[in-house]
């Protein structure tokens, strides 16, 4: 299995769209084998699960991330755990043993012209799995 996350300081970056690494983890029989980090060439929105699918991930853990972004990987067979924040390692740590809290229908709608601040969009630790999380104009509601 090969886990993707935005990356950043190693952090989970906080806007899928914006991101300009990913984290690259392969996992075999539940254990991380090997990591790795690779830039998106300037690629963005969309076109990261081009990126993805060309790195062949299976799983996408990221915080927000917009509808347009979610179909895309959904059409590349990537699944997607957003919502999620902190650090990057322990994030894949808890998803491979069953414990990553995530926002299940994550949401971030952000519009064209709009400038983004890191940070702003994505979970939050008191989100839990199956909670719906939405994130407009910089500003996270429940």
């Amino acid at each position: 299995m090969r886990i993707a996350v935005t990356y950043e300081n190693g952090q989970i970056y906080q806007h899928f769209g914006h991101t300009e690494q990913f984290k690259i983890y392969d996992v075999t029989d539940g254990k991380i084998q090997s990591c790795e980090v690779v830039g998106t060439n300037g690629h963005g929105h969309g076109a990261l699960a081009e990126v993805l699918n060309a790195l062949h991930a299976d799983v996408l853990i990221c915080s927000g991330i917009g509808g347009g972004a979610q179909a895309a990987l959904s059409s590349a067979g990537i699944q997607l755990y957003g919502g999620v924040t902190g650090d990057a390692d322990a994030a894949v740590e808890a998803f491979l043993s069953g414990t990553l809290s995530y926002v299940q229908n994550v949401q971030c709608g952000h519009h064209e012209g709009e400038q983004h601040h890191g940070g702003n969009c994505g979970g939050h630790g008191e989100h839990q799995h199956g909670e719906s999380h939405e994130c407009r104009h910089g500003r996270c509601t429940d």
